[in-house]
């Protein structure tokens, strides 16, 4: 018997903001949503809960997602494709997929954490402390997994901004081949450019403010 939660996402529809915030889980087709902007039917004024496009996007499906206190965890996964865009340009010869990426993933999962949090705003990057690798990603292996322990969640109130800290392990096929120490990602209030390609207050980058 399907929930009234399946029922609605059979019929094209998302979730609630109160749905999103209580899930442990998201699917495939829900991560892919987030990153389209269409799994929140009604998201809150700011709310900007997004992941990269592909073929940025570095996550199929993220397993566990859980908070305590200050504190959480994430599980996720990607399933290593043999025609990955990067496999076709780094490098001829050898194909390998860019260590960055890995370590971008961990970013992207870091930021929608924060979304999940209650953070409103957009995710930025902001950092991290150590990253060791010690392996590599090819076209024939499986699946690649990430695994964030959060060890800092933090509300900034009076600019409305958030900040998670998180330690994680990147696996491929069960082996551990990079290493993060002190990740960090911000979600910031209004600092979207929605109007790319045109002119406008936003469309330029530089130092962002204090």
């Amino acid at each position: 018997m399907c929930s009234a939660l399946e029922i609605n996402r059979d019929e094209g529809s998302g979730v609630t903001y109160e749905e999103f915030q209580a899930r442990s889980h998201f699917s495939e087709e829900e991560v892919l949503a987030i990153a389209h902007g269409s799994l929140i039917d009604d998201a809150p004024p700011g709310c900007k809960a997004r992941l990269p496009l592909p073929p940025m996007l570095m996550v199929d499906r993220i397993e566990h997602v859980s908070r305590k206190g200050n504190r959480g965890r994430m599980i996720a996964e990607r399933d290593v494709r043999l025609d990955d865009w990067f496999f076709q340009c780094h490098f001829l010869g050898d194909p390998v997929q860019p260590g960055c990426l890995g370590v971008d993933a961990v970013w992207q999962l870091l930021g929608l954490y924060c979304s999940w949090r209650g953070a409103l705003g957009s995710g930025r990057a902001l950092g991290c402390g150590e990253i060791e690798f010690s392996g590599q990603i090819r076209p024939h292996d499986g699946v690649v997994r990430y695994e964030i322990d959060i060890v800092r969640y933090q509300d900034l109130p009076q600019s409305g901004s958030a900040i998670t800290i998180g330690d994680a392990q990147v696996l491929v096929d069960g082996e551990v081949i990079y290493e993060l120490k002190r990740a960090k990602v911000g979600v910031f209030r209004d600092i979207e450019y929605a109007d790319y390609p045109w002119p406008s207050e936003r469309s330029r980058g530089g130092r962002m403010g204090e």
